[in-house]
């Protein structure tokens, strides 16, 4: 058995891509974080939920992910956040909305990273 640490992120600028997951989350960057660092973590409030750590690598990111994160917003809707995200430095990569209102979209971080934005509980209910 095993907890999960961390969920890593191999990266260009880990505290640049920690900026925009921050914003992204709200969770702030580790006091023990600073530019230019090799790793840069970002923490989640809740205890049990592993950390974004962003780790420096040499080569660009290459293809599709084999992994992402699907996102569901809590205090605004699914949309609205989509509409945020873009705003902070999001890419769109495919918008997956239905017109049921189910649905997703696929975003990419500022090095390309993909993940997904789901409605909300309450869109869903």
């Amino acid at each position: 058995m095993f907890t999960i640490q961390h969920i890593t992120i191999d990266c260009h600028d880990p505290y640049a891509l920690a900026e925009f997951w921050s914003a992204v989350t709200g969770w702030p960057i580790s006091a023990e974080d600073e530019p230019g660092a090799p790793e840069v973590a970002i923490e989640p409030p809740d205890a049990g939920v592993p950390e974004l750590l962003f780790v420096a690598v040499p080569e660009r990111k290459a293809g599709k992910n084999r992994l992402h994160l699907d996102l569901m917003p809590v205090a605004r809707t699914r949309d609205e956040e989509v509409t945020r995200l873009l705003a902070v430095g999001a890419a769109l990569v495919d918008d997956r909305r239905k017109p049921n209102g189910r649905g997703w979209v696929v975003l990419g971080d500022p090095e390309g990273n993909e993940f997904c934005v789901e409605a909300s509980e309450a869109e869903r209910a």
